[in-house]
C-alpha cells in the first residue's frame, strides 16, 4: 500500500512564497514519476511540475521561474517550493507518483493566494 501525504498548504498575499511538502510511504520500488499536479476552483486538474524517470524536471508553462521541484536521494520526501505567488495559484494541490505503472494521489493541500 502506497501513501502520499501532502502537508503545507494555507494562506498567502500575492508575492509571497509558501513552500508544500510530500511524504510517500509504503511498498515503494521502480518510481516512474513523481510530482505536484493543482486544480483550481472550478476548474480541471492540471500539471505543476514533475520528475521523469531520467530525473529531468519539467514545470506547467504558468509556474515557470517562480516553483521549485525538488525531493530527496531516497525519494521519499518531495517538496514545492512556490514564490512570488498570485491569485492564480489558488488551488488544491495533489502530490502524484507512479510506481511500476500504477499512479498514486494524496489527498491534497489547500493553498489560497488572495489580499
Amino acid at each position: 500500500q502506497v501513501q502520499l501525504v501532502e502537508s503545507g498548504g494555507g494562506l498567502g498575499q500575492p508575492g509571497d512564497s509558501l513552500s508544500l511538502s510530500c511524504v510517500l510511504s509504503g511498498s515503494i520500488a521502480g518510481i516512474d514519476a513523481m510530482g505536484w499536479y493543482r486544480q483550481p476552483p472550478g476548474k480541471q486538474r492540471e500539471l505543476v511540475a514533475t520528475f521523469t524517470t531520467d530525473d529531468s524536471t519539467y514545470y506547467g508553462d504558468s509556474v515557470k521561474g517562480r516553483f521549485t521541484i525538488s525531493r530527496d536521494n531516497a525519494k521519499l520526501r518531495m517538496w514545492l517550493q512556490m514564490n512570488s505567488l498570485k491569485p492564480e495559484d489558488t488551488a488544491v494541490y495533489y502530490c502524484n507518483a507512479v510506481i511500476l505503472g500504477i499512479e498514486y494521489w494524496g489527498k491534497g493541500t489547500l493553498v489560497t493566494v488572495s489580499s
